[in-house]
């Protein structure tokens, strides 16, 4: 079965005749994923968009039809979640598309045909893999949960696209995904006719994107919920808690993030509660918690694997902070020492100044005065900024701060008692890679004076941490 059948249904609207009451067999042992399954960082093959939004289009208005030889399939979604997300949300965006076609010609072009893509293409799918697999090593896999778990992942993407194009235009950055970040390509778009407005223009459109991307998950979460009669005993009221949460925590996360840059406000416990928020929570422990839900685990089970993702999500974090300075820009696909450069207020920088401080040391004090914030920093200077983090020991403790968290994450997991299986195993793996720690040993430590660019970056999505 391929994923377009396999995920064809997804999209249907609510109300068709398949309510049943829910049973004890939802929370069965998990169904062995296939063998097929690769290894949780694969990237997603995804089919072309005009076939499968040609084939979805086609079948749409048979809803009887759909509901019988296309229904999903869990094992076939095993095998590629991200691939099987990406068809949903292809059908998803295809009626989005129409729908827009009919409200103006202009409204489709410069907006909706742009999220659409920035939707599309790129990024990991992290967040859908991790509800994903949750949802399987909970014992999900019935047809039902499996029409939910992928329109709950392609809502995640949806909330995913909101938070970059907004965060394109707070940051400044001119591209996104290898492109001109959206408020960059409208401002172009209009640069002849509107040369002294265009900047402007580009910025207001991004900001409505965004929105409009919000409220397109949004309506997806609805469509799921008003559905919800098919799913496990109480899943409805806690999917609808965990995305109310989701949403606020990634708008509060990013507020305390933009806020402290612009006050060079840094303290350990604020970088601590930022990083929780829009790294921990939004990308890690709520997919977590929602793929257990959707799977009518109990709260023990739920709450165990929340704990684990903000474990796993706050290393992440961590890592990518070191990763900033220390890694191959090559791996992290990005510029070395940009949070330097833009004065982010990581966790990085605010245990340096606190050990500067309680040390009295004012050489590292002066360093990181002279650097943070200073967008024309060269290399040299990020070098200096590297040198003071790995003499006064602040590299170390961060690397064993990562540590920490990647064991408590597996304590965690453990705590779940999770039916042991491929399925858990996948997630196991999944979180490891999430956490930046290899399962087996200790996060690997460069020598000290190695150049930066030789330990690459072991985190799935570059993008994960926004």
């Amino acid at each position: 079965m391929s994923f377009t059948q396999a995920t064809l249904w997804c999209t249907a609207p609510p109300g068709d005749a398949r309510r049943t009451t829910p049973g004890d067999a939802r929370r069965t042992t998990p169904v062995a994923p296939a063998a097929a399954a690769g290894p949780p960082g694969a990237p997603a093959r995804r089919p072309p968009t005009g076939a499968a939004t040609g084939r979805h289009a086609a079948a749409a208005p048979d809803r009887t039809a759909r509901r019988g030889a296309s229904r999903p399939d869990a094992a076939a979604v095993d095998g590629d979640v991200a691939a099987a997300v990406q068809t949903v949300l292809e059908s998803l965006l295809a009626t989005r598309l129409a729908h827009a076609d009919r409200l103006g010609a202009l409204f489709t072009r410069d907006l909706v045909r742009r999220i659409t893509d920035l939707t599309l293409h790129g990024g990991h799918r992290t967040r859908p893999r991790l509800l994903w697999w949750s949802l399987r090593a909970c014992g999900g896999g019935d047809r039902d949960q499996v029409r939910a778990a992928l329109r709950a992942g392609a809502a995640l993407e949806l909330l995913q696209t909101c938070a970059l194009v907004h965060d394109d235009v707070m940051d400044a950055a001119p591209t996104r995904r290898g492109r001109p970040a959206l408020h960059v390509d409208v401002a172009r778009q209009y640069a002849a006719s509107s040369p002294g407005g265009a900047g402007r223009l580009g910025e207001a459109a991004a900001v409505l994107a965004g929105d409009l991307a919000l409220a397109w998950a949004d309506d997806v979460v609805t469509d799921l919920l008003l559905d919800g009669g098919t799913l496990p005993a109480g899943a409805v009221q806690h999917v609808r808690d965990l995305w109310r949460t989701t949403r606020t925590e990634m708008v509060a996360g990013q507020y305390l993030d933009v806020q402290g840059q612009a006050t060079a406000h840094v303290t350990v416990a604020r970088a601590l509660h930022a990083a929780s928020l829009k790294s921990a929570l939004y990308t890690v422990a709520r997919p977590l918690e929602l793929g257990a839900a959707l799977a009518g685990a109990d709260t023990a089970v739920t709450r165990a694997l929340g704990r684990a993702g903000r474990c796993a999500g706050l290393a992440f974090q961590l890592r990518d902070d070191l990763d900033d300075l220390f890694a191959d820009p090559c791996a992290t696909g990005k510029p070395s020492g940009g949070d330097v450069r833009d004065g982010k207020p990581t966790y990085l920088m605010a245990v340096a100044r606190a050990r500067a401080v309680a040390a009295g040391d004012p050489a590292v004090l002066g360093v990181l005065d002279a650097s943070l914030g200073r967008a024309d920093l060269t290399e040299g200077g990020l070098d200096r900024v590297r040198d003071v983090l790995t003499a006064s020991g602040t590299r170390d403790l961060v690397l064993d701060r990562i540590e920490r968290l990647d064991r408590r994450a597996r304590n965690h997991l453990a705590a779940a008692g999770l039916a042991p299986g491929p399925a858990a195993a996948t997630l196991h793996a999944l979180l490891a890679e999430t956490a930046g720690v290899p399962p087996a040993g200790r996060c690997p430590r460069p020598p000290a004076g190695e150049t930066p660019g030789a330990a690459a970056t072991t985190a799935p999505d570059a993008e994960a941490g926004r």
